[in-house]
């Protein structure tokens, strides 16, 4: 796993942390020790994650192993996305500008509100009563 034919990415997404590895002539992928089928069972978290090659047209040509811990599944996925493309641009620094303008180089920084004392939640209120 850490060859020099090996290329390591780190990603986060919301409360999730992927670092992935690729090797080049693989094209599996193994997330948490489990094949990407069973890890995301919707579609669209596969596409997310795997976005990176099918822009930089690179399918097929690497194997993923991730290991990915916190969030759900949304932000494991974009988690991997990330990780990914970082680690493509270690395979090509060319590939930078493709990455960049589909906005998957961006670490996206949005994560969850913390609750406030006295609510219910980060920013409902409880009922307001006047008497």
């Amino acid at each position: 796993m850490a060859d020099s034919t090996t290329y390591q990415g780190l990603g986060r997404r919301k409360a999730a942390v992927a670092r992935v590895w690729l090797r080049p002539g693989e094209s599996s992928w193994s997330i948490n020790g489990r094949v990407i089928d069973d890890y995301f069972p919707l579609a669209r978290h596969r596409t997310v994650a795997g976005k990176p090659f099918e822009v930089t047209g690179m399918e097929g040509q690497f194997g993923v192993h991730a290991r990915v811990t916190g969030g759900g599944p949304s932000g494991q996925a974009a988690a991997i996305q990330l990780a990914i493309a970082r680690a493509i641009l270690k395979v090509d620094e060319d590939m930078r500008v493709t990455l960049r303008s589909h906005d998957l180089l961006t670490r996206d920084p949005r994560v969850v509100e913390r609750k406030k004392p006295g609510q219910p939640k980060a920013r409902k209120r409880f009922q307001f009563s006047k008497r």
